[in-house]
């Protein structure tokens, strides 16, 4: 610490007693309060019994920690504090009497004007703050703020309000004896003044909750402003010694003792010794650093005044080391040198920097014609102006003088009004600006660029302006591509969906505005088929095929209709005017355009189109509402097929709310055990034995029944169906094994699989280990599959059957007919058995083509090896009838309906005592439908 800036604090006028102590707890300085009470003797002799606080104030971040020490006449209660680096460590610690003349703190709490009492009920949340609380933030009794905890919070320095919440909730919670902190509250006065504040719980209820605190503020605006400054003096010396590189030494040469720092040590790359002579240096030195010194010492000895001298080393990386050296002599009566004090100062990067200076100033000047960057300097009053020869290059004019008015004659009437209004600004006082201003040069080339203004004041010149100019065109005109391509469609160049947005949200708010709130629709397009394109043709076929649609569109409807590509194969239009009959015509005119054959190489490319269409006002005032309206009705559209639109209605929106309210009830269904499994018995018409039992899926949803036919395809869409399909085959395996260990007969367990699940990466290994884990043989498991998951073969699904293959995973086609009419899947994949649809063994009694469908099923099943399964039977001349026809197997309520676990246990164990069909007809009645 330094001595001079402690005893200059020292000298400020404060009632209380002061005294600042080093980190030992030794006396350093006394106010004159302190000095009165003996305080620095009292501090002395009882030092070592307050090391305790000192290290708690050193080590645990402590602001304050409540101090007493003996006085003359009494005990003397004060408050010591740790004054710190701006790095954290602790300076100094500075010990406060608050009122040396006080009779307790109670009482300058009370009666002094730098203490304030204040009294909080917290269940009512009441404070009540004393006179001189009030009085020391500057408020009377009638203009005190609210009594409230959030007022009395209100006040607080924005910087400081957590801490106190904390500090306030850890002793209301029992984590601290005690509240206390130092803060900044707002004055009246709109200033703010720090406070020490402090209290504690004086009243619990019953159950032990906090009823009353009570404590103090104390002003120690005071004792901040000195800790503040010791602090401050302190950082300024080091930050000067550690700027000028300077490190103090001394010396006596009587003893041939010195004092050398560390940092001389460090500075000179040698190890640091606690004890080192002058002779030891000279020894350590260079010899011509060494010559310099003892050339100082005799000048110094002979004239008794200070010199200065340089010395050339090296430092511990063996780099070159220049250091000045000051020193200065201390003489005794007789004039006999009896201390020399120095410094040292490292200037080797200063001696560098002179060498370089010259080297530098010519590297500018080429960084300056490399870097395209001119400059000139401006006269206010005269506007006499000298440039740089890059700046007149920039310009494209000749190098040579040249007016300000001249050069500013070739900016656009914006830049140059921009410029201008810049130098009025600096020219009265203003900060550096930078501005982008345009202009032309003679040639008719636009050139924008960058310019930094700033006034330059140095002493000994006139105020004059700097301006430094950079080409920066190409960088504008790549930053206008970059805007261009980021609103707008690379491949077909129409808006993107972004820009789309925009535009739309525009139209919308015009058309509101003018009151004609549906006179606008939005139009949603499709190309139906363009998958199949990309995967035929390739993507350079697609993209072709949506430029030739973009270019279409563009034909067919002007320039002056809002339209672009909203991602991928969709397009959207935004029609003004548009009542829903001028919409629909709209959409089948560009339908019919959009399915024109497209020429490619040898190849003609054909995709339809659907659209769905929304109107304002009617399906949303929003554009995102129109947007999923039109999404909805193109859903709708393309269900129908090819090359048709749908207007957005009432039914089309219940339809959507129906399959979101089911997407959002199957989120969690599963965990929240709302799935269970009935299982139908598949009957052989040979023997009457069951071979199979398909175990089929039910919802107990909370808000009502939900068929398996709706909400199967929302599963599938958002991917729900992977965890439910799998669980379906666990819980039918572990059925399964459980009817297997009650001694019932029956074959295979059988259970729907969706395409989705069979394109899911992992599939047939997670099956082949659930039936593992569930004890049920693979081969004992059938898979249906629809005829749309088998239809478009790859790899995945074929790996994925190679592994059921391995393992003797049965598969099944159910619902075989209403599908694809190629058939060439059926050769590709181990499948064992085909299941007529329902709806052929309903009709084929009365209906001569679907019993010639359902017989033609039966002997193509035949053909290729498969075992065929006829689904829906429900009474005994379908089942005759089939038997003639050579079915395998039937399943339907002419046997049972589906039936829980328990029930259908109890229809097997009558199925082992009654030997054959005509026995289970009898029963259809008590079993029911």
């Amino acid at each position: 610490m330094d001595a001079g800036a402690i005893a200059s604090l020292m000298q400020h006028p404060i009632d209380s007693a002061l005294l600042v102590l080093d980190r030992d707890g030794m006396p350093l300085a006394a106010n004159p309060a302190a000095q009165a009470l003996g305080l620095q003797h009292a501090a002395a002799r009882y030092a070592p019994l307050l090391q305790d606080l000192r290290r708690i104030l050193a080590s645990d971040g402590l602001q304050a920690v409540a101090c007493s020490l003996p006085g003359p006449q009494r005990r003397l209660d004060g408050w010591l504090r740790a004054v710190r680096a701006p790095g954290g460590g602790v300076l100094a610690y500075t010990l406060g009497i608050p009122d040396p003349e006080g009779a307790s703190r109670w009482q300058v709490a009370l009666d002094s004007a730098g203490h304030g009492l204040w009294d909080w009920d917290i269940a009512a949340n009441r404070i009540f703050r004393s006179e001189s609380w009030l009085a020391m933030l500057g408020y009377t009794a009638d203009d005190a703020p609210d009594a409230s905890l959030e007022s009395a919070l209100a006040l607080v320095h924005p910087d400081d309000i957590e801490r106190v919440r904390r500090s306030v909730r850890a002793h209301l919670d029992g984590h601290a004896g005690v509240y206390a902190g130092e803060h900044r509250v707002r004055h009246r006065d709109g200033s703010w003044r720090w406070v020490r504040d402090s209290g504690r719980v004086v009243a619990w209820s019953a159950d032990g909750q906090p009823l009353r605190m009570v404590g103090t503020h104390t002003a120690i605006d005071e004792q901040k402003q000195l800790e503040g400054e010791l602090r401050r003096q302190q950082a300024l010396l080091e930050e000067i010694q550690r700027i000028a590189a300077m490190v103090p030494w001394s010396w006596d040469p009587r003893l041939d003792a010195g004092w050398w720092p560390a940092d001389l040590y460090h500075l000179t790359g040698h190890p640091y010794r606690p004890r080192d002579s002058a002779r030891a240096w000279l020894r350590r030195l260079p010899r011509p650093a060494a010559a310099a010194l003892r050339a100082a010492w005799r000048r110094m000895r002979r004239d008794g005044q200070p010199v200065h001298f340089d010395m050339d080393l090296h430092d511990v990386h063996g780099a070159p080391l220049q250091l000045h050296a000051w020193a200065r002599p201390e003489l005794d009566a007789a004039g006999h040198i009896v201390r020399v004090l120095g410094q040292v100062q490292d200037v080797t990067a200063q001696r560098s920097a002179d060498a370089l200076l010259r080297w530098r100033t010519e590297l500018l000047d080429r960084v300056s014609a490399l870097g395209h960057i001119g400059g000139c300097e401006i006269e206010p009053v005269s506007r006499r102006v000298q440039w740089t020869e890059e700046c007149c290059r920039i310009h494209g004019l000749p190098p040579g003088p040249l007016a300000l008015d001249d050069a500013l004659a070739l900016y656009t009437r914006d830049s140059r009004q921009a410029f201008e209004a810049a130098l009025s600004r600096l020219a009265a006082g203003g900060p550096p600006e930078q501005l982008e201003l345009c202009f032309y040069r003679g040639s008719g080339q636009r050139v924008w660029v960058q310019v930094l203004v700033e006034t330059d004041g140095r002493r000994g010149l006139a105020p004059r302006l700097v301006a430094l100019f950079r080409d920066i065109t190409r960088e504008r005109e790549t930053s206008e591509r970059i805007e261009l391509l980021s609103h707008y469609d690379l491949l077909t160049g129409l808006p993107n969906r972004s820009l789309l947005r925009a535009q739309a949200e525009e139209a919308i708010a015009a058309a509101q505005d003018g009151g004609g709130a549906e006179a606008l629709g939005l139009l949603l397009f499709d190309l139906d088929g363009f998958k199949n394109i990309n995967d035929s043709f390739g993507h350079a076929a697609g993209d072709a095929m949506l430029k030739a649609a973009a270019g279409r569109m563009h034909h067919a409807l002007g320039n002056g209709e809002l339209f672009g590509r909203l991602g991928g194969d969709e397009f959207l239009v935004v029609l003004r005017g548009a009542d829903p009959a001028a919409a629909e015509a709209l959409a089948g005119r560009l339908i019919d355009v959009l399915s024109e054959p497209l020429a490619f190489g040898s190849e003609q490319l054909k995709v339809g189109a659907s659209a769905g269409i929304a109107l304002l006002g009617r399906d949303g005032g929003a554009f995102d509402d129109l947007l999923r309206a039109a999404h909805a009705a193109l859903r709708v559209a393309r269900e129908r097929g090819r090359n048709s639109w749908q207007l957005h209605n009432e039914d089309i929106h219940r339809q959507t709310r129906r399959r979101l309210e089911i997407e959002h009830s199957l989120r969690g269904a599963l965990e929240r055990e709302e799935f269970s499994l009935v299982y139908q018995p598949q009957v052989s018409l040979r023997d009457g034995q069951a071979p199979g039992v398909e175990a089929l899926l039910r919802w107990h949803r909370p808000a009502g029944l939900c068929h398996p036919g709706e909400f199967i395809p929302v599963a599938e869409q958002c991917g729900e169906i992977v965890r439910l399909g799998e669980w379906v085959i666990a819980e039918a395996c572990r059925q399964a094994v459980a009817w297997h260990a009650a001694g019932l007969d029956f074959g295979r367990i059988a259970v729907n699989v969706s395409g989705v699940q069979l394109r899911d990466r992992g599939f047939a290994e997670r099956v082949v280990a659930l039936c593992q884990r569930a004890g049920w043989p693979p081969g004992r498991l059938e898979l249906e599959l629809t005829e749309s998951a088998l239809i478009v073969d790859s790899d995945s699904l074929r790996h994925c059957f190679q592994v059921f293959e391995r393992h003797g995973v049965q598969l099944a086609v159910d619902d075989f007919g209403t599908g694809f009419s190629n058939l060439q899947y059926l050769n590709r994949f181990p499948v064992q058995r085909l299941k007529i649809d329902r709806s052929f063994v309903t009709d084929m009694l009365r209906d001569p083509n679907a019993g010639e469908v359902t017989q033609a099923i039966i002997h193509l099943g035949h053909a290729l090896g498969m075992r065929v399964v006829a689904e829906g039977v429900e009474t005994l001349e379908e089942q005759a009838q089939l038997a003639r026809w050579g079915c395998d197997e039937i399943q339907g309520y002419l046997y049972t309906r589906p039936l829980p676990p328990r029930e259908l246990a109890q229809w097997l164990r009558q199925l082992s005592g009654e030997p054959g069909p005509a026995a289970w007809a009898a029963g259809v009645a008590s079993h029911g439908r």
